[in-house]
């Protein structure tokens, strides 16, 4: 088989692997940095030993620790490394050694050929890479004669698709902290779960606790009563249409009257009209003042920088 035969049959066998670790319509970065990662490895050496490439744990080698200095080798900068590594990411990995024999299928190539061929199948991966690194800030044209309540809510709304959370969450952070001068508000990845470490909630202020959530589920409302038991006062902010679904599972916990149920419009809205009266300024301004602070917060800790709010 000569080099074009096998270059074709190399990028077939990338696609088909893409094909099969495409879920929801989207390819994980996890996914893409794993591919890279094995591609690079067959440049270095070609066949591989599945002992020298695989943990005894199932993890692709050198995608853990070294997985930062692997990108960056190809032009991928850290905001793209967050949360990369699951382990779906490694059996994807494997499973792309597997279809290409461990490198079997590259051996008749000389060594420029081969690392040609790898070359060209790793900008197949980086175009998804920097697809996703380029991907457009929400953008919103909003109409100033509406309410503050109306902005919040097309904030949500056209984050709804991308957000899985974290433009709700950084949003209720950037109107505590605006609200709150003299307090430091926390600042935590949106996806690091309260439940999963010692926060009482996402947002901690003396007794109070705020949990945000884009979608209301029992485990939050649990949570909520693990609060009440602890003597602390949890405020559970929802999207305004998530409002009647947290209530009815609060009232199946039978904490419903135990505890705040706050639409985030409402309480977005109501203190920037608060603030904009204290102030003497008009509610749009304080409005571009809390996403300036949201768009901060979000950098600090998300990787998705496409999530930052441009509002005109």
């Amino acid at each position: 088989m000569n080099v074009d035969a096998i270059r074709e049959e190399s990028r077939q066998t990338l696609e088909s692997w893409i094909a099969s670790c495409t879920r929801g319509g989207k390819v994980s970065r996890n996914t893409v940095a794993v591919g890279i990662v094995v591609l690079d490895y067959l440049r270095k050496a070609c066949p591989v030993a599945k002992d020298d490439t695989i943990s005894q744990g199932g993890e692709v080698k050198g995608a853990r620790s070294g997985l930062g200095n692997t990108l960056e080798a190809y032009g991928i900068p850290a905001s793209y490394l967050k949360e990369v590594t699951t382990r779906q990411g490694h059996q994807d990995g494997q499973r792309l050694f597997e279809q290409f024999g461990w490198g079997n299928k590259l051996i008749n190539l000389t060594a420029a050929e081969r690392d040609q061929v790898l070359q060209e199948l790793i900008d197949v991966l980086l175009n998804y890479a920097m697809d996703w690194l380029k991907r457009q800030n929400l953008k919103l044209d909003l109409d100033r004669r509406q309410a503050p309540a109306t902005w919040i809510h097309t904030i949500v709304e056209n984050a709804k698709l991308r957000s899985g959370g974290v433009v709700e969450q950084h949003l209720v952070g950037a109107k505590l902290e605006r609200r709150f001068k003299g307090l430091v508000i926390p600042n935590h990845p949106a996806h690091a779960g309260d439940r999963q470490t010692s926060r009482a909630g996402d947002f901690e202020i003396s007794k109070l606790v705020y949990h945000v959530t884009a979608t209301p589920f029992r485990s939050v409302i649990q949570k909520c009563a693990d609060n009440i038991r602890a003597g602390l006062y949890p405020i559970l902010l929802v999207p305004a249409e998530q409002e009647n679904k947290a209530r009815i599972l609060a009232q199946d916990e039978g904490i419903d009257k135990e505890f705040s149920i706050i639409s985030m419009e409402t309480f977005v809205a109501l203190n920037i009209i608060e603030l904009a009266t204290d102030e003497n300024k008009d509610f749009f301004g304080v409005l571009k003042e809390i996403v300036e602070i949201y768009n901060r917060r979000l950098a600090a800790v998300e990787s998705d920088l496409s999530l930052q709010i441009q509002v005109r």
